[in-house]
């Protein structure tokens, strides 16, 4: 039998943290170990039996023993190290952060890594690491548009109502058009992928004629249904409508979340709808994210057309429709999750962002 050393007593409240800590996946190995040394010593075992279970050598056990009972949880953290003293102090970094954020470099539209160290004297490495610290990127930007609709709040509460309860008896349909989908063809062979190396296409192509996808979206079952056709006029709209009122259960209202294009207000769609049992919801102007077939589209593009080479529109077609089929049986819901006020929350903030009335 090993021999037992040192004894070593531990609370009621320093087992529970210590055997959180021999369990932790998060926690450094070296630290979860230490903390089984510690619970098994507790026990009763042997540092032979520590040894062998936490592949460890007696000495270290014994460290480790002595290390808690004059430091308790504490000890079985690794101390703080010396190492070299910062090059740089808290001012010298706040005043690279509000000239990157606030100034904008001479001849330049935004500060990059190289030109911020050139104009504070602070190496590449150094601007690079402080940059990503807080988060900055003065390489990158996004886009944004405020709606200007008067009846913003009511038509996003509108919709958002739709998408997080929809009515009962009822079917919302995500409804927009595609325009422009054009069949480039490629002026070379695609070069393929391999090993090591990406597929290879040209950056330059030959034009070929257009076609304009129309889509409704289930915003329940996430199903498409979709169509085809050369042009997007009111009478293309009208041979959607009733496409869509033929795919869809008979028994059900239909609730339609569009945009403000005119097509979808002429006054033949208008008449159709009053004969119908359709219902048009408009998303406010500027703000197609509310629309979820947007999403739909954004898919579709990458998937079955930005990387495509087509003859002709009909093969541009053919594979749109391949696409469609292959997602209807495959299809995963989105989830929308958003509510109204979030929204109108985020959209407060940043108009008070843009008129700099933020505190």
């Amino acid at each position: 039998m090993g021999r037992k050393g040192m004894e070593i007593s531990v609370s009621t409240l320093e087992r529970e943290q210590l055997l959180s800590m021999s369990r932790s996946r998060s926690l450094p190995h070296s630290l979860v170990r230490r903390a089984k040394i510690i619970v098994m010593a507790a026990d009763g075992h042997t540092s032979q039996e520590i040894a062998l279970r936490c592949e460890v050598t007696p000495p270290a056990i014994t460290n480790w023993k002595k290390r808690f009972v004059a430091q308790r949880l504490a000890g079985l953290h690794d101390e703080a190290r010396p190492g070299r003293p910062r090059t740089h102090d808290d001012e010298v970094v706040a005043e690279l952060l509000a000239r990157v954020l606030h100034e904008k470099p001479d001849g330049a539209t935004h500060w990059s890594v190289r030109s911020a160290a050139t104009q504070t004297g602070i190496s590449k490495s150094s601007v690079a690491r402080y940059l990503s610290l807080f988060g900055v990127q003065p390489h990158r930007s996004k886009c944004f548009k405020l709606s200007t609709d008067p009846y913003f709040v009511e038509k996003v509460r509108d919709i958002v109502g739709l998408y997080l309860s929809p009515p009962t008896h009822a079917l919302v349909l995500c409804v927009d058009e595609k325009t422009q989908c054009q069949a480039l063809e490629r002026t070379q062979p695609v070069l393929p992928m391999g090993l090591g190396y990406l597929e290879g296409v040209t950056h330059d192509y030959i034009r070929h004629a257009t076609t304009t996808l129309f889509a409704a979206l289930d915003t329940a079952t996430d199903e498409v249904i979709t169509q085809c056709k050369s042009r997007h006029r009111h009478q293309e709209f009208l041979a959607f409508l009733n496409h869509v009122d033929q795919a869809v259960p008979t028994d059900l209202e239909i609730h339609l979340v569009v945009d403000n294009y005119a097509t979808h207000k002429h006054p033949k769609v208008k008449a159709w709808l009053a004969k119908h049992r359709y219902h048009m919801h408009f998303t406010p102007t500027y703000s197609s994210w509310l629309n979820q077939v947007e999403r739909w589209f954004g898919l579709v593009t990458q998937k079955a057309i930005r990387r495509g080479s087509f003859r002709n529109v009909r093969q541009l077609i053919i594979s749109i429709e391949r696409y469609v089929q292959q997602y209807n049986q495959h299809k995963r819901a989105f989830v929308w999750t958003a509510t109204a006020d979030s929204i109108l929350t985020k959209v407060a903030k940043l108009s008070k962002v843009i008129s700099g009335t933020e505190h």
